[in-house]
């Protein structure tokens, strides 16, 4: 005999909490139709101005092209071309000096910045925008400012030595300064980014965590290291992760700076200053070799790729995510 129960889950149709989907949840055409709209724009974007270049300079790299005759099939030759080209290698080297002092600097520095602006002041919104202005103005406007700080005739840096009784600096003009005094600028542009994203994490952080602290007898520096860092990691891994790759692409500060503004070729002197993204554009742009720089770009982008990796398997041992 068949019960009421029994009626009821005979006509039950299934829903979503079963894990399956009824025939009235399925997308309709229109409604695919409209998705793929929607979509396109990007999907255009995706394939004209991402996989198509990629495809193009995986080519290229495989070539050799002067942009005025048509490309010459030459395998391999680029990149074995690279592995005895000491001006590639000491680019390497200078982008490598830039990264160490720029990283660690740069996410300290924003941290700090992050920390003392994290605070219900009546003028806090001011200094957070005020920090943040460098990295919404162009590098031009940045070599400019950085041009009346370390010019070595009038610059305000070497009047400052002058009144400590110090030595001037040539600081741009030094091929030991050159890349010190890029990375300061370079921090000063930049860290204003990190960090805002410093204090969207610090402000993700609960309350009541410091509450429960400050009831233990924690210490202000006991809180910022068990609770304020652990409570940042992931924050601080994007942070070393945007910085990593920024470093590694670092061009137009060198460009500017070390370049047009001095009246000579970009990376003096000497080569002291030349990085492997300026490296790359010299022989496309100013020697015409575009095989060869699709080479530098591949094997640049191999490099991004596995710090990037690198990174992602590390993190794992100290991010903490809630």
């Amino acid at each position: 005999m068949t019960t009421i129960e029994d009626r009821v889950e005979q006509g039950r149709r299934p829903s979503v909490r079963d894990g399956r989907r009824t025939g009235d949840e399925r997308p309709g055409l229109g409604q695919r139709a409209w998705a793929t709209v929607f979509a396109f724009p990007y999907l255009a974007h995706l394939v004209v101005l991402t996989a198509w270049p990629v495809l193009a300079l995986l080519y290229f790299s495989l070539t050799d092209y002067d942009t005025l005759s048509p490309p010459r099939w030459v395998g391999l030759d680029n990149f074995r071309r690279l592995l005895g080209d000491e001006a590639f290698w000491r680019s390497l080297l200078n982008t490598a000096y830039f990264a160490v002092l720029f990283v660690p600097t740069q996410t300290i520095l924003a941290l700090l910045l992050a920390v003392a602006l994290n605070q219900r002041l009546r003028w806090i919104s001011l200094l957070r925008s005020a920090y943040f202005v460098p990295v919404i103005s162009s590098w031009v406007v940045v070599a400019y400012v950085a041009d009346a700080v370390f010019n070595p005739q009038f610059g305000m840096a070497n009047t400052v030595l002058g009144w400590l009784g110090l030595p001037q600096a040539t600081w741009l003009q030094s091929p030991v300064l050159v890349i010190p005094t890029l990375a300061l600028v370079a921090v000063w542009k930049g860290v204003g980014y990190m960090m805002v994203l410093f204090l969207a994490g610090l402000q993700n952080i609960p309350e009541e965590l410091y509450e429960a602290a400050k009831i233990d007898g924690a210490s202000a520096w006991q809180r910022f290291r068990r609770v304020t860092l652990p409570g940042i990691s992931g924050t601080t891994f994007l942070v070393l992760v945007l910085s990593t790759i920024t470093t590694l692409q670092a061009f137009e500060q060198v460009y500017v700076m070390t370049g047009p503004m001095r009246g000579q070729p970009a990376g003096q002197p000497n080569g002291a200053s030349e990085m492997t993204v300026l490296f790359m554009y010299q022989q496309g742009f100013e020697f015409f070799n575009m095989g060869y720089a699709s080479a530098v770009a591949w094997v640049l982008f191999a490099l991004i790729f596995l710090l990037t990796l690198v990174q992602l398997r590390l993190q794992k041992k100290w991010v903490h995510y809630a």
